[in-house]
C-alpha cells in the first residue's frame, strides 16, 4: 500500500510538474537580476549600503521561497514507512491547501477559489504524509472537474469537524458532479473521468483511509457538485486526559 501511494504522489507531482517549475523559477529569477543589481552598484564609486542591505534581504526571502516550494514536495514524495503519531488533521489541511495555493501558476491557469474551515480542536491518529496525500489527491481533482467552468464560479472547500467521537473531512465542489449510477464505481481501481487518468487516485485514497480505519464516501450535492466525505476515529484517551498527555505518557 505504501508503494502505492508512493507511485500515486510522484504521479500527482507530474500533474503539477509546470506550476512547480514556475514557483521555483519565479525567485531564482529574481535572485539573479538582483544579483546583477548588486554588482552594478558595487561598482559605482559610492554604494548605497541601504540599498545593499535591502538587495540582501530582498535575496534571502526569494531564496526561502524557493526552499519552502522544495521543502513541501520533498515531504510529498520521500519514501517512508506507514508510521500512525498522533497528528493535528487541521494542520495537515492547512499545509495542503498552502501547497497547493502556493503554486500560483496552477491557481492562474485553473483559476479556482480554495477555502478552508478548520474545527478549533485537534482531531486524530494517522500517517501525516498519506493523510496529506488524500486531502491533496481530492483537491486536485475538484479543481479538475471544474475545468470547464466560468472562472468565477470554481469554488473549491474543505472542512474539517469534530463529532460522536469521529473526525470529519469534506472536500467539496461546484462542478457537474458524478452521474448517480457511477457514484459507487469512482473509488474502484482504474475507474476515471480524465482523459489521461490511470483511474488509481482515489482508489489509493480510499484504501489510505480505510487503513486509518475510517471511511470515505462520495455523494452529490442538492446545489450542484460533488462532496467528498472522510471519517476517522479520532485518538484514544486515558480516562479524562488529553491527546498530548498521552503521547507525553508514551513516550
Amino acid at each position: 500500500m505504501s508503494e502505492l501511494a508512493r507511485a500515486n504522489r510522484f504521479a500527482t507531482a507530474g500533474e503539477l510538474t509546470a506550476s512547480i517549475a514556475h514557483e521555483i523559477n519565479q525567485p531564482l529569477g529574481a535572485i539573479q537580476t538582483n544579483a546583477e543589481t548588486l554588482d552594478l552598484i558595487l561598482k559605482s564609486n559610492s554604494p548605497d549600503i541601504n540599498v545593499i542591505k535591502e538587495i540582501v534581504a530582498d535575496m534571502r526571502r526569494d531564496q526561502d521561497r524557493a526552499s519552502e516550494v522544495i521543502r513541501r514536495l520533498r515531504g510529498l514524495l520521500k519514501k517512508a514507512p506507514y508510521e500512525v503519531k498522533d497528528i493535528d488533521l487541521n494542520e495537515i489541511v492547512r499545509e495542503t491547501e498552502t501547497l497547493v495555493s502556493s503554486l500560483s501558476a496552477l491557481a492562474v491557469a485553473r483559476q479556482v477559489d480554495l477555502s478552508t474551515s478548520t474545527s478549533p480542536e485537534p482531531l486524530p491518529r494517522g500517517d501525516r504524509i498519506q493523510l496529506q496525500q488524500v486531502v491533496l489527491n481530492l483537491i486536485v481533482n475538484a479543481i479538475d472537474a471544474m475545468s470547464d467552468m466560468p472562472i468565477t464560479k470554481r469554488k473549491v472547500t474543505v472542512r474539517t469537524t469534530r463529532a460522536s467521537g469521529l473526525a470529519e473531512v469534506t472536500i467539496s465542489d461546484v462542478g457537474p458532479g458524478i452521474p448517480a449510477e457511477k457514484l459507487k464505481e469512482v473509488f474502484e481501481p482504474f475507474f476515471t473521468t480524465k482523459a489521461q487518468g490511470m483511474g488509481m487516485g482515489l482508489s489509493i485514497v480510499r484504501t489510505i483511509v480505510e487503513a486509518h480505519t475510517g471511511q470515505i464516501v462520495a455523494e452529490n450535492q442538492a446545489g450542484g457538485g460533488a462532496i467528498f466525505r472522510i471519517t476517522l476515529p479520532l485518538a484514544k484517551t486515558h480516562g479524562n486526559a488529553t491527546n498530548e498527555q498521552v503521547k507525553a505518557e508514551s513516550d
